[in-house]
């Protein structure tokens, strides 16, 4: 499978969000991310469900809705009806996460799993047969612009590895840091989609950025 490119709107101008969805709807980007935070889980504060719907009204793309918040089964529904084809929730962020996982599915939603740097991997293992997608974080969320974390190849190939011998489609996320500085190592280690924000919006041609990402050839190899 070809590696998808998923553009985090955090990063973008919201004085201009609308044109900026339809920028990416014009691009050779496969999703939108949409990064939800509460200054609980996360110490920051982004989004709300109105801006959730307004981007998912615009958007052309898979809404890939990315929930940085504590007790994330109470919005659920909210989010999916809001315009949500994925829903991702934090590991750290779920006392039962099994049963939050199949509320997402109920939705109708695809559900993610998300966990943070510090981590294992092994952590996601009881659950990789009932989910669609694991983010891994590769910086501590919260803010964008940060730098990659490269400890979390390692955590990509293992899990990696995990995946390829269950048999599982489950795709590997990768959010935080990511560029075209080192977008090949992290496809190279076994990730599927690239979330990339400031590197992409900082840009003066943000889609140019996208095609080159998008473009890139990589094989999987062993770290």
């Amino acid at each position: 499978m070809k590696h998808l490119i998923s553009p985090s709107i955090l990063s973008c101008d919201f004085a201009r969000i609308g044109e900026e969805v339809r920028m990416l709807n014009e691009s050779e980007a496969d999703w939108i991310h949409i990064d939800v935070m509460d200054g609980s889980f996360v110490p920051n504060l982004s989004i709300g469900v109105p801006v959730v719907e307004a981007i998912c009204r615009e958007s052309t793309k898979v809404n890939d809705v990315h929930l940085m918040i504590v007790q994330p089964e109470k919005y659920l529904k909210i989010f999916q009806k809001a315009g949500a084809h994925q829903i991702t929730v934090h590991l750290e962020a779920c006392t039962h996460l099994h049963r939050c996982i199949q509320e997402i599915k109920e939705t109708g939603a695809k559900a993610g799993v998300a966990i943070n740097p510090h981590t294992p991997v092994q952590m996601l293992y009881e659950v990789l047969e009932d989910i669609d997608l694991v983010i891994m974080m590769s910086v501590n969320p919260g803010f964008g612009g940060q730098k990659f974390i490269y400890r979390t190849l390692h955590k990509i190939a293992a899990l990696r590895n995990e995946i390829n011998s269950r048999n599982l489609k489950t795709l590997i996320e990768v959010d935080g840091g990511v560029g075209l500085h080192n977008a090949e190592r992290i496809l190279q280690a076994g990730a599927d989609v690239l979330v990339a924000g400031n590197a992409v919006f900082s840009d003066v041609d943000p889609k140019s950025v996208i095609h080159k990402l998008k473009s890139i050839q990589s094989e999987k190899i062993s770290l």
